[in-house]
């Protein structure tokens, strides 16, 4: 049958044409989103937040299923909320950032760009400064920041250091206008300004460490990343920047494995303390796990009278650095005497037991305690630990979390 001289044949023939016309619709359509999105993303990586939002936006509406474009949306809305002059713009501007942020979370984004807006505060953010001129600079700087305008950028964070030598933020984004224009030598100048404004801040130390890895310095890279938890070891972002170095050096980063028995001391009604003992915890004579009694009675002693003697300024019992130490210390050094009387055989000792020993005869138990098993009350003696053990910290970083030996 000849098609044109027939209806069907027809019909078929402008569904085609409807078809083909579609698709050549859709291909130009993808086209151009296609470099819209690299407009957008070259934006993005230029630092110029402000003009890459309403593009990200548009490729946002055009699909909002593509994971990558709404991070970067997220992040650039949330950056430029610290230009805004008005309190009340910033606070919807971050609110605005945290649902988009939210929403490529439930999608599966787990990025760090994402995880800096999910961890920020929904609120208007914090000010810079209480003295008008100067958080006025910083928000200038951070304007212009935002916009990729890096000379006014660290004009403003200048304007601020004359104004305030001892602002941590103007040193810190100082630093990282130089980093974002892969000039890392002068960013790690002004990092270390930062650090020396407030060394017991995470952030500065881990700016640093990025842009020492941009410069393939991994060996140096490593020292900052170690610093920035030193620094805030309870704070996620530091730990961050150890575990992305890891990643990309693939070097195993792991706390030594030490599991001591499920036994609970605790206080009784009427103000006894006592050891309730798991059935299934039981130790072993031959592979040194009996030892774990000692732990339990250390901890007891803590909590009945030893807390209220170390601490009389304190109303309150609180599990302690120097507690938890004390009791590992216990366990460590019954072992050592069972060993030496040959009651123990090195090569026998239960893992958990033989890890306890290597830390306890660095002379870590303190900083091993503080990084990889604190809580609510050992937190509070950190501190003073970090202003006085700086160097066991970071060895204890160094020889036993890198490496995980």
């Amino acid at each position: 049958m000849n098609a044109h001289k027939s209806p069907f044949g027809i019909a078929a023939l402008v569904c085609c044409l409807l078809v083909v016309s579609a698709q050549s619709l859709k291909a130009q359509t993808a086209n151009a989103n296609d470099e819209l999105r690299r407009r957008a993303f070259d934006l993005f990586e230029k630092n110029n937040m402000v003009d890459a939002v309403p593009l990200l936006e548009k490729l946002n509406t055009d699909n909002p299923t593509d994971v990558l474009v709404l991070e970067r949306l997220a992040f650039a809305t949330f950056v430029t909320a610290a230009g805004a002059t008005d309190e009340a713009d910033r606070q919807r501007i971050r609110e605005r950032a945290r649902t988009l942020a939210v929403r490529a979370r439930d999608m599966g984004d787990n990025s760090n760009l994402l995880r800096v807006v999910l961890e920020s505060s929904p609120e208007a953010g914090p000010k810079f400064s209480d003295r008008k001129e100067v958080d006025d600079a910083m928000r200038e700087g951070e304007s212009a920041f935002a916009k990729g305008d890096f000379k006014g950028a660290l004009a403003a964070y200048q304007r601020v250091l004359d104004l305030d030598p001892n602002n941590y933020e103007a040193a810190l984004f100082s630093g990282d206008v130089y980093f974002k224009q892969k000039q890392m030598d002068t960013a790690g100048q002004w990092f270390a300004r930062a650090i020396s404004i407030n060394p017991d801040r995470e952030t500065a130390y881990r700016y640093w460490g990025d842009a020492l890895m941009g410069d393939s310095k991994v060996d140096e890279a490593q020292a900052k990343f170690v610093e920035a938890i030193i620094a805030e070891p309870y704070n996620r972002n530091a730990i961050a920047g150890l575990t992305q170095w890891g990643q990309r050096t693939r070097t195993p980063l792991a706390h030594p494995r030490i599991e001591s028995p499920q036994n609970s001391v605790r206080r009784t009604s009427d103000g006894k303390v006592e050891i309730v003992v798991n059935p299934a915890s039981g130790g072993k004579a031959e592979d040194g796990t009996d030892a774990w009694t000692g732990y339990s009675l250390v901890r007891a002693a803590w909590m009945s009278k030893v807390f209220l003697e170390t601490f009389p300024e304190e109303k309150n019992y609180r599990h302690s650095l120097a507690e938890e130490a004390g009791a590992l210390r216990a366990v460590a050094e019954g072992i050592s005497g069972s060993l030496k009387d040959g009651k123990l055989k090195k090569e026998q000792l239960n893992v958990s037991i033989a890890n306890l020993m290597k830390v306890h005869d660095a002379g870590l138990l303190e900083a091993y305690v503080l990084i990889a098993r604190p809580d609510a009350g050992i937190a509070q003696d950190y501190p003073k630990y970090r202003k006085e053990h700086r160097d066991e910290l970071r060895r204890y970083l160094t020889e036993f979390v890198i490496g995980a030996r």
